[in-house]
């Protein structure tokens, strides 16, 4: 199976407008998990933005510009919200492609999904962070989480919304990723994204992994994505490993990889994750990172970069978002590679991935330093020149975003 492109490309610059919005709509959420950036409580905090505010804010990213960006309603759990449906015609109505993450409670049932389809939706993120029950019922700190979100998947599927499932990656739940991936394949999904942990929130208190862990899970997802497609949530790397493993695979060569990358790689085989019919295309990852592509507004209007990296470039309130996201100094400065510091900033491929932000933020309180989540050298890839083609080639060709 050879891509027609590796890394995808928004069509328009980056600097202009952004490739995603995510919004989120409230913190107030019954689960109590172990990661939450949001440390979200059960309650509705007073300083939410109300709906005339979150119509503001969609006229604002209209005003971006055709194609609008992915507009992405998030909390929290959305439907702690009643004008959940309403906000999303509206959004739908000026030309919006509107999408819903909501938890795995009670309130995921499919008179909801229905609701929020016929609003027009057009897709669902859904978390699944354990194969099993106990496993991600823990994770979440609520039984009967698991069933909740399966039974979700299943209607929001019949009711025909794509559905996008998110796996966190924890130490924890390192041996289980073959099983999740199972689990994926056999339900179905329109993509499957692994989380690679940031230190905020809730999350600060998780073991970190190490970065030989992250390399072997990125290149496990990397195969996982020749029978499904898949990406990953702050694991830009992920990017540089598709150059690296395209033109591996074009010279029949396989990487050396770690005993994590072998046990889940046997697991997934053992599981049958592998048989069957495979895609005609692998789906390239798409290269937007905090504030390059990405922007998110929290529940009281503040702007961030990425919803898990909590430094502020402006409110919504006081500042127009298209102002904010192509003015800011926060957001220029994410916006150039030169800037970056250590490893990241030695790269040869900061350009394409840069490393996650976010996580440079958790651990050193600088945006611009190094992930400290990559295990890559700079320099050392063996065939540099074959990956400066690829890479040139995605600079010449945007893709249209999917």
């Amino acid at each position: 199976m050879r891509p027609r492109t590796v890394v995808r490309r928004p069509r328009h610059a980056v600097s202009e407008r952004p490739f995603i919005v995510i919004w989120e709509a409230t913190r107030a959420c019954p689960l109590a998990c172990l990661h939450c950036r949001a440390e979200a409580q059960t309650a509705r905090h007073p300083g939410e933005l109300d709906g005339a505010d979150a119509r503001r804010v969609m006229d604002r990213v209209a005003g971006f510009g055709r194609p609008s960006p992915l507009f992405v309603i998030t909390g929290g759990d959305p439907f702690q919200r009643a004008d959940l449906t309403e906000l999303i015609s509206y959004g739908t109505s000026l030309g919006l492609r509107v999408a819903v993450s909501p938890s795995g409670t009670p309130t995921l049932t499919r008179d909801n999904l229905a609701a929020v389809r016929d609003a027009g939706a057009v897709a669902l993120s859904l978390s699944l962070d354990g194969s099993t029950a106990e496993r991600h019922d823990a994770f979440r700190g609520v039984p009967g989480v698991y069933d909740w979100t399966l039974d979700g998947w299943r209607a929001a599927r019949e009711l025909g919304l794509k559905v996008q499932v998110n796996t966190t990656v924890t130490r924890d739940g390192l041996e289980d990723l073959a099983d999740v991936a199972a689990l994926v394949k056999r339900e179905g999904a329109m993509l499957w994204s692994g989380f690679v942990l940031v230190p905020t929130g809730r999350g600060e208190q998780l073991d970190p992994l190490t970065p030989g862990e992250i390399e072997d899970i990125l290149h496990f997802l990397y195969d996982c994505g020749s029978v499904m497609a898949t990406k990953t949530t702050e694991g830009h790397h992920f990017r540089r490993v598709a150059l690296q493993r395209a033109v591996l695979d074009a010279r029949g060569e396989r990487p050396e990889l770690g005993p994590l990358y072998r046990r889940l790689t046997a697991r997934a085989v053992e599981l049958g994750v592998f048989e069957g019919e495979r895609r005609a295309v692998r789906r390239p990852p798409m290269d937007v990172s905090s504030g390059r592509g990405f922007v998110f507004i929290s529940h009281t209007g503040e702007v961030h970069p990425s919803g898990f990296l909590p430094v502020s470039a402006g409110n919504v309130k006081d500042r127009p978002l298209t102002e904010i996201y192509r003015e800011s100094e926060l957001f220029e400065r994410l916006r150039d590679p030169d800037l970056l510091r250590g490893k990241c900033g030695a790269c040869e491929y900061k350009t394409v991935c840069g490393g996650s932000r976010s996580r440079a933020y958790g651990f050193t309180r600088d945006v611009l330093e190094a992930d400290r989540y990559c295990a890559y050298e700079p320099g050392s890839f063996p065939y540099p020149d074959d990956v400066r083609a690829l890479a040139e080639r995605t600079r010449r060709r945007p893709t249209t975003p999917a």
